[in-house]
């Protein structure tokens, strides 16, 4: 008796195995196979073409800094930038950009113990986001804590009187708009 090395079975068609089997879902699978090109035959791109197609966006910014405060504070994963620009955030892979406009509030946290320099930013729609920033040593919090209020003077502007008018009543808002 002769037995079959394999499976016995044929390959079953439709569309719960194939996509391609429903018209118009896919496009048509050429059946010769000469067709294709395989990766390595494919011809580059010359260099020049690449370039014309795609330039690379300029940046008027990097040439146009102003002359004012910057805070700047890193350790090996997280990174706290505060400019002209705004606030940046960025731990390890994720960073986030807050433009002045988009800032409600900035708040700082220093610990009674340990070496942990926490920056807060507080959003108009009453949302946060914080960054632990971990310094050398404790001396170093006064130092940020300056920088950032330089910073903050220089570019942030409060509502009235050190207030926000988001923050108050309607009645109230209105009394503050009409004085």
């Amino acid at each position: 008796m002769e037995q079959r090395i394999g499976s016995s079975s044929q390959p079953l068609e439709g569309a719960g195995f194939d996509p391609a089997f429903v018209p118009g879902l896919t496009s048509p699978a050429s059946g010769d196979p000469e067709e294709v090109k395989p990766a390595a035959e494919t011809e580059p791109e010359p260099e020049d073409a690449a370039e014309e197609r795609d330039p690379a966006p300029e940046e008027p910014a990097a040439d146009a800094v102003p002359d004012g405060p910057v805070f700047e504070a890193s350790d090996r994963r997280a990174r706290v930038v505060a400019d002209h620009r705004g606030v940046r955030l960025a731990l390890d892979d994720q960073e986030c950009e807050f433009r002045w406009d988009e800032i409600a509030a900035v708040e700082t946290e220093t610990p009674r113990f340990g070496k942990r320099f926490t920056v807060t930013v507080h959003t108009p729609d009453r949302r946060w986001y914080y960054l632990e920033v971990e310094a050398a040593s404790r001396s170093r919090f006064a130092e940020w804590d300056t920088a950032l209020d330089a910073v903050l003077d220089a570019y942030f502007e409060d509502g009235q009187d050190g207030r926000d008018a988001r923050d108050d009543g309607p009645e109230q808002a209105e009394e503050a708009a009409s004085s």
